[in-house]
């Protein structure tokens, strides 16, 4: 988007975390079915591995679809509201959904990698991180 102003890593940190609040939110109650699921037979500090590993991966389920619907159907999550950013392909409109979930996939990715994927945003012109470039979108304020 020519005339937008890209968001400041600063600015995009600060959504980072008023988006943890509702995460957090959406963990105990994905948590609680699971515990419902397994009717309360699991011993939470020694889980059986396959418990362990499925609770993972609807942890991770719940947040990449609160992420990706998110980006794909407003442009912008909780916090990114509260602090007037959005997110838009890099052609200006609304970011697809496959777009959106690879978005998600490779900002896992930069986390994973030290957080280095995110701080590529204080280098890069239009400041984005690498997330940002591969899924060909933007953060930009509102």
């Amino acid at each position: 988007m020519p005339f937008a102003t890209p968001a400041s890593f600063w600015l995009r940190a600060a959504a980072a975390v008023y988006d943890l609040f509702p995460l957090i939110g959406l963990w105990m109650l994905t948590t609680a079915v699971a515990m419902l699921v397994a009717h309360g037979d699991v011993d939470v500090a020694h889980p059986p591995p396959t418990w362990h590993l499925a609770l993972q991966a609807a942890l991770l389920a719940v947040t990449a679809a609160y992420f990706a619907v998110s980006w794909a159907r407003g442009g912008q999550t909780i916090g990114m509201r509260a602090w007037r950013l959005r997110v838009v392909s890099s052609e200006g409109g609304a970011l697809p959904w496959p777009r959106a979930l690879l978005r998600f996939a490779l900002a896992l990715g930069s986390l994973l990698a030290f957080g280095l994927g995110f701080l590529w945003c204080l280098i890069d012109r239009r400041r984005r991180g690498w997330h940002d470039i591969v899924a060909r979108s933007e953060v930009v304020r509102t």
